[in-house]
């Protein structure tokens, strides 16, 4: 569905690809780039011709926005990483968890090692999310 401006809106928006989403990495850390810097970025064997085509792709399908004012064209991400990643994570808990957050909690705590840094953060997440639900 179409904004007033004719963009998609963000709950409409397409879930990156692998290789978008590397894009998308390289722009939220470095923040507006051009293609050759974002090629120079990624360092994993594609082409320049390649990420151009991608982002090409990508600013049609609304993941990145191009300022075409200077002779370059500079590329910024449409929407902030933890809008992206929390889309990501909705999707995968609907098709993936039967839409059980804490199913995918459980798998993804079961599979890698987590800091006692990580472990204190989700129990302060935890009391929080407890605390909303108390009467």
């Amino acid at each position: 569905m179409l904004d007033a401006e004719g963009a998609m809106s963000e709950a409409n928006l397409p879930r990156p690809t692998d290789s978008e989403l590397a894009i998308l990495r390289v722009l939220w850390s470095r923040g507006a780039s051009t293609v050759r810097e974002v090629h120079e970025a990624l360092q994993d064997g594609s082409g320049y011709t390649t990420i151009l085509k991608l982002m090409q792709i990508m600013t049609e399908k609304g993941l990145v926005v191009r300022d075409e004012s200077q002779r370059a064209h500079v590329y910024t991400t449409r929407l902030p990483q933890e809008k992206t990643q929390r889309q990501l994570v909705t999707d995968l808990v609907d098709r993936a968890f039967g839409g059980s957050p804490a199913q995918l909690a459980m798998q993804a705590l079961s599979t890698k090692k987590t800091s006692p840094e990580e472990l204190a953060e989700l129990r302060r997440l935890l009391d929080s999310l407890e605390k909303e639900v108390e009467p």
